[in-house]
């Protein structure tokens, strides 16, 4: 599990631009992503649409969310789970490399 949470939070790193602190939970990834969150939708809407569209985070579920309280932590949390999700079907689907079949190995 502490490996899945290294590759999700290396993967948003670099998508969102965040500084991760030495020590990684879920919690502070999550506070830092609501942060950046914040400041998306601040650029504006079509900005905020654009990643949300790109990422394939579920319109219902965003509409659901959009006038609620705390919003930037929601989304946060549907952006850190869409990107659990894509990590998980990566690795459930990856092909094993040639280097992996038993009798290849001498």
């Amino acid at each position: 599990m502490a490996d899945l949470l290294q590759e999700t939070a290396l993967t948003l790193k670099d998508d969102w631009d965040l500084m991760l602190p030495d020590t990684l939970s879920e919690e502070a990834i999550l506070k830092l992503l609501a942060d950046r969150v914040v400041k998306i939708l601040e650029q504006g809407p079509e900005t905020f649409f654009q990643l949300m569209y790109r990422l394939d985070i579920s319109e219902k579920k965003l509409n659901a969310i959009l006038h609620d309280e705390g919003v930037a932590d929601k989304i946060a949390r549907l952006i850190y789970e869409r990107q659990l999700q894509k990590i998980q079907s990566r690795r459930a689907y990856r092909k094993p490399s040639r280097s992996d079949d038993p009798e290849l190995k001498w």
